[in-house]
């Protein structure tokens, strides 16, 4: 087969890589793909916002399978148009899309359905957002309501900070925010595969989103993750699976809009149970750089059978993967581009490409979130103490990262 893997990150590095490893894949193409990808697949010129030129790519290469990786692409209706075109496409279509492109379309669906999420309101109004904020206090949840490459979330610890997030948010015009009550317990990633009313889970992550050690500082879109998780069992696993991913999957499928496509769940184990703070359209990032790294199945097969509607049974490597981002001086709030990066041919650890570009002088940054270090080890311990070796093998002056990623779970 001949794969088209769409997307530029680290995660669309860990969905191609995952293809490659598959004994029925001949090529990976990534489009527009980064140096990393360019070491197994080929990189060809066509940006994820292309819809048009991607669908003539696939259609000329004659492309057995397209994986999708980012969300900006899928809101673009690049699965109708695959499927309009009679291309086979692994991804949800534009009005399934809006789980994650419309936070207030997947609040209101788990609304109706019953599915455990945190108490909300929707708001198009500032005043009213502020009366509402007055009203309710903090610590609360402020969510622009649109794609935010998992950004544009403040959990305010004041009512102050609170309305800070609301003047940010209104300054867009024809912006709408959620605000909702801010759930406190162990946050978790589930992602499963899901063909209409099929889910089939895969390992849990757990994501570390603030900038800072100690989850202090503003959300990012995710500065590190370990798999599998400790205090995630198979009995908290099998109760979001039926409680919350299923009843999503059929509620979809009932509102006219079925999903296609990775479902990602972003979790909470509550004292009251297992909640839902967001759903999003596609594999989490930085979650797929340690939960593809441990599938030991055929990950082609598994998207093929998934989508021929047939259960999969999935198998795992028994290690701990732990992967730790490092990102540009300054993120979230801006980004590097041109600072030289040495170092990455002393490390023997896996490392995705988030942010980079390989030019006369060499590998250089080009993002936000640039790399990222994982490991595998048989132990979370282990895992963390020769991640953190390898990092430090890697030099440039412009990169920065956490130093406690997946230390809540040790």
């Amino acid at each position: 087969m001949k794969i088209l893997v769409i997307g530029t990150g680290g995660r669309e590095h860990a969905l191609a890589l995952a293809a490659s490893k598959s004994s029925l894949v001949e090529k990976v193409y990534c489009a527009p793909g980064n140096p990393g990808m360019a070491s197994f697949g080929e990189c060809v010129n066509v940006s994820g916002s292309d819809v048009e030129g991607l669908v003539t790519f696939a259609k000329e290469n004659e492309i057995d399978l397209t994986i999708v990786g980012p969300e900006a692409t899928l809101s673009l209706g690049v699965v109708d148009a695959f499927m309009e075109a009679g291309l086979k496409i692994f991804g949800p279509t534009k009005a399934a899309t809006q789980v994650e492109s419309s936070k207030d379309f997947a609040k209101n669906i788990m609304k109706k359905y019953n599915i455990p999420t945190a108490a909300y309101e929707t708001f198009d109004n500032y005043e009213k957002a502020v009366c509402y904020v007055k009203e309710k206090g903090a610590p609360i949840v402020v969510k622009e309501d649109g794609l935010k490459a998992g950004k544009g979330v403040t959990v305010a610890y004041s009512v102050e900070q609170a309305i800070e997030a609301l003047d940010i948010a209104f300054e867009i015009p024809g912006n709408k925010v959620v605000i909702e009550e801010c759930l406190v317990g162990f946050e978790f990633s589930l992602i499963c595969l899901v063909h209409e009313d099929l889910v089939i889970p895969l390992e849990v992550a757990q994501d570390h989103k603030c900038v800072n050690d100690g989850d202090t500082g503003p959300n990012t879109g995710g500065m590190g993750s370990y798999s599998p998780v400790k205090k995630i069992t198979p009995e908290i696993i099998e109760e979001a699976k039926n409680s919350i991913m299923i009843p999503m999957a059929k509620a979809m499928v009932e509102e006219g809009v079925p999903f296609t496509g990775f479902l990602y769940g972003g979790l909470m184990l509550c004292e009251d149970g297992i909640k839902t703070i967001e759903f999003n359209a596609r594999f989490g990032d930085p979650e797929a750089e340690v939960i593809l790294c441990r599938l030991e199945s055929d990950f082609v097969q598994a998207i093929l059978d998934v989508m021929a509607g047939k259960e999969v049974q999935l198998k795992w490597s028994e290690k701990v993967s732990h992967g730790v981002v490092m990102a540009s001086t300054n993120y979230p709030a801006s980004s590097t581009k041109g600072s030289l990066i040495t170092g990455l041919e002393n490390s023997d650890a896996l490392i995705y490409h988030m942010g980079t570009k390989e030019t006369k002088e060499g590998l250089v940054t080009n993002g936000g979130r640039v790399l990222m270090v994982v490991t595998m080890e048989d132990t979370l311990e282990e895992a963390f103490k020769h991640t953190y070796e390898e990092v430090n093998k890697i030099h440039c002056k412009d990169l920065f990262y956490r130093h406690d990623i997946g230390k809540k779970d040790m």
